[in-house]
């Protein structure tokens, strides 16, 4: 069954790894997709200061999001 948190703000990605991270840690992993999705310039670039400006502004430390990066990415 949905939550209604679900359907009012849907996940960017479905994976076995996402799905196996707490309910804080997704809402840092959809706005760094959504950040990186929404800025312009080189994909380096990118993601680096989309993983800066999203652990700012939930909080948290950068290593959630290059945990979950390396995870993803079976490194």
């Amino acid at each position: 069954m949905m939550k209604v948190s679900q359907l009012l703000k849907p996940n960017v990605v479905d994976t076995t790894t996402f799905n196996s991270l707490p309910p804080k840690h997704k809402e840092v992993v959809n706005s760094f997709y959504n950040e990186v999705e929404n800025t312009t310039g080189g994909i380096i670039d990118r993601v680096e200061n989309a993983i800066d400006k999203v652990a700012t502004k939930h909080n948290v430390n950068t290593d959630i999001m290059y945990n979950y990066i390396n995870k993803e990415t079976g490194e």
